[in-house]
């Protein structure tokens, strides 16, 4: 991995299992960082076993901080559209419920319109067979799971198995 820039960039993006999220991202030239956590809740500091009660308000998340001399925002959230399903509620394959909803949460107002513009010329194009659902949204917060949970998941990594 290159030397970082001095300026990075953070954006916070729900497209169902945060850990399979996750393993998309760290595969990216430019991407620094990438971190699973819940977000946009209610509940402080809730336990995985919480959000997956589906009454935390909170949406399992990715914290992707990457280096826009690298990698665009633009190429971040290519990324994002094309590794989920846009177009289900609160569903991403076998995992069903609010905390698997697709949605980005900009930190900065030029993240909030590239972010509605692509999701504009999406749902123009018919790339979809039905309308984008993504909610494009301010930054809350998030918090990071229990490790002991995670380790657990990352043994069975795909979308089919995250659900198990």
């Amino acid at each position: 991995m290159s030397t970082p820039s001095d300026k990075l960039e953070t954006i916070y993006l729900g497209e169902g299992c945060f850990w399979c999220t996750e393993a998309f991202f760290q595969r990216v030239n430019g991407v620094v960082s990438v971190e699973s956590g819940y977000g946009g809740g209610f509940v402080e500091n809730p336990t995985y076993e919480q959000v997956c009660d589906k009454n935390t308000g909170h949406v399992e998340l990715a914290k992707v901080v990457f280096d826009p001399a690298v990698v665009s925002i633009d190429e971040i959230l290519e990324i994002f559209w094309k590794t989920h399903d846009p177009t289900t509620l609160d569903q991403q394959g076998n995992d069903i419920g609010p905390q698997y909803k697709s949605v980005v949460y900009f930190v900065s107002e030029t993240q909030k319109q590239i972010a509605q513009k692509y999701k504009e010329a999406l749902d123009k194009s018919g790339a979809f067979s039905a309308p984008i659902v993504t909610t494009i949204e301010p930054f809350k917060i998030i918090i990071l799971p229990k490790t002991t949970t995670k380790i657990i998941t990352i043994a069975t990594p795909t979308r089919d198995t995250a659900a198990l």
